[in-house]
């Protein structure tokens, strides 16, 4: 997929085949880890990455009640690196820089 001149891979795809499927990305999101990164990668790549509202998402990581979708991802901290896409074609998409 393409967005604002950038490539982009599913990560649906790549994990449809899987057992659980797309619940391994919610997972792969909840991660501590995964949020370090992908901080880490939007402070490098994103001139518009939200930091503030990235400390409060990065304090709840690890949490058992801490949930993190794409969607999510992308309305808090205005994220280019992980995007949802809704409806045909649709689904969770990693920049291929990631």
């Amino acid at each position: 997929m393409s967005k604002d001149d950038e490539d982009y891979i599913s990560l649906t795809d790549m994990v449809q085949n899987f057992d659980g499927g797309s619940k391994l990305i919610e997972l792969w999101l909840r991660n501590k880890d995964t949020v370090e990164f992908l901080g880490v990668w939007e402070r490098l790549n994103n001139p518009n990455f939200n930091s503030l509202e990235f400390e409060g998402i990065r304090n709840e990581a690890g949490l058992n009640r801490f949930t993190l979708s794409a969607k999510k991802w992308q309305e808090k901290v205005n994220g280019i690196g992980v995007i949802a896409r809704a409806g045909r074609y649709g689904g969770t998409f990693a920049h291929w820089r990631s």
